[in-house]
C-alpha cells in the first residue's frame, strides 16, 4: 500500500462564496472567480461550491448558476458541488442542470450529494422540502442516477441533456449513515471534517471496509475538507484567523454574521464554554507559517490516509486569502 503525503495527494477549494463585513455578492462573486482562475494556474484539481440558504454571509444559494460562472472562466479546472442538498430538489430537475453544466463543460463537471437541508426548519419549510426528505435520500441517489445512465433509454421519464453522460457522482457527509451509503453505491465520499470533525475516522474504516466496486469506482476514494489559512508567519495567521472563529462562533451561538475583518489575535472575545465548543467543531483546521501548515497537514494526511484534500479558507482579505491558497499549493508541489 502506498502511503499518501502532502506532495503526492491532489488538492482542491471548497468555496463557500461567503460576503464579507462591507461588502456585496457581486464582490464575492467576482473573487471567487479570481480564486479559482489562480488556483487552476498552481494545480489544484477541483473547485466546490456548497448549497447554503437563508444565511446573509454566504452567497452561494444558487449553485448552479455559479458552477457554470466559474466553469465559464476556467479551462482545466473540476468544478461542482460541494454539494447539492439533494431533498431540496427532484432528481430529474438535478439531472437535467447538471447534464446542462456537463454538456457545456465536458470532463469538468462534478456531482456532489448531501442530504442535509443547507438551512435552518423554517427556510426548509419555505422550500418546500418534505420533512421525510432524508429519510428518503439514497431512494433518491439511486433515481438521480437512473436518470443520468444510458440504462434509462426507455424509461418514461428521461433527462435532456444528462441521460448517458458520465458526472462523477459524489456523496457528501459528516457523519457515518453518508459512509454506508457512498459504499454500498461504489460512489466517492467526501467528509465535512472542516466543520463536523467527530466521526471522520469512523465514517471513512466504515467506508472502506464496506465498499462495493461499481461502474464508476473500483476502489475507495476520499476526500477530507479541512480549513487551511496559511501566511508567511504564524502570527500573521493567525491574525487572518481571527475572522474565520467569528465567523464559526455566530455559528455556534446561532448569531450568524458576514465575516468581519481581522483583529490582533486574542481569544478573549469568547467565554470557556464557547472556545470550548469552537476547537471541537474546527478540530481539523491548520493555521500558520508554511512550515507549520505542512507539518501539520503531512500529519494528518498520514493518520487518514485521504485521496484527496479539500481546503476552505474563509479569509476576510482577498489577497491574503489568495496567498493562503499559494503556498498550500507550492507545498503540494514540494
Amino acid at each position: 500500500m502506498t502511503t499518501n503525503t502532502l506532495s503526492k495527494i491532489k488538492i482542491s477549494v471548497l468555496d463557500l462564496a461567503i460576503v464579507r463585513d462591507g461588502g456585496n455578492p457581486a464582490d464575492t462573486f467576482k473573487n471567487s472567480l479570481d480564486l479559482a482562475q489562480k488556483v487552476e494556474k498552481w494545480g489544484y484539481n477541483r473547485f466546490w461550491l456548497a448549497e447554503h440558504h437563508n444565511m446573509q454571509g454566504i452567497a452561494s444559494t444558487a449553485t448552479v448558476v455559479l458552477i457554470g460562472h466559474i466553469a465559464a472562466g476556467t479551462s482545466t479546472l473540476r468544478v461542482g458541488s460541494g454539494g447539492i442538498m439533494l431533498p431540496n430538489h427532484a432528481p430529474l430537475i438535478v439531472a437535467e442542470q447538471f447534464g446542462t453544466l456537463a454538456t457545456l463543460f465536458p470532463d469538468r463537471i462534478d456531482l456532489g450529494l448531501g442530504r442535509a437541508p443547507g438551512t435552518d426548519q423554517f427556510t426548509a419549510a419555505a422550500l418546500k422540502r418534505d420533512e421525510h426528505a432524508a429519510m428518503e435520500f439514497p431512494s433518491n441517489v439511486e433515481e438521480l442516477q437512473r436518470y443520468l445512465s444510458e440504462g434509462n433509454k426507455n424509461g418514461r421519464v428521461r433527462a435532456f441533456p444528462g441521460e448517458g453522460l458520465d458526472i462523477p457522482i459524489w456523496i457528501l457527509g459528516s457523519s457515518t449513515d453518508s459512509a454506508y451509503l457512498a459504499a454500498s453505491l461504489g460512489l466517492p465520499y467526501a467528509f465535512a471534517s472542516h466543520f463536523a470533525p467527530a466521526q471522520l475516522h469512523n465514517a471513512l474504516a466504515i467506508y472502506r471496509r464496506n465498499f462495493k466496486a461499481s461502474v464508476q469506482l473500483k476502489e475507495p476514494y476520499v476526500i477530507a475538507c479541512v480549513n487551511v489559512i496559511a501566511a508567511d508567519t504564524d502570527y500573521e495567521a493567525e491574525r487572518l484567523a481571527t475572522s474565520f472563529k467569528k465567523l464559526f462562533l455566530g455559528i455556534i451561538t446561532g448569531n450568524r454574521q458576514q465575516l468581519k475583518a481581522p483583529e490582533v489575535p486574542n481569544e478573549d472575545f469568547m467565554d470557556p464554554m464557547e472556545e470550548a465548543a469552537l476547537q471541537q467543531m474546527i478540530q481539523y483546521t491548520f493555521i500558520g507559517s508554511p512550515e507549520k501548515i505542512k507539518k501539520e497537514l503531512e500529519n494528518f494526511i498520514e493518520i487518514t490516509q485521504v485521496d484527496e484534500l479539500m481546503v476552505a479558507s474563509a479569509v476576510y482579505e482577498h489577497e491574503a486569502r489568495l496567498h493562503s491558497y499559494k503556498i498550500l499549493g507550492q507545498l503540494n508541489k514540494g
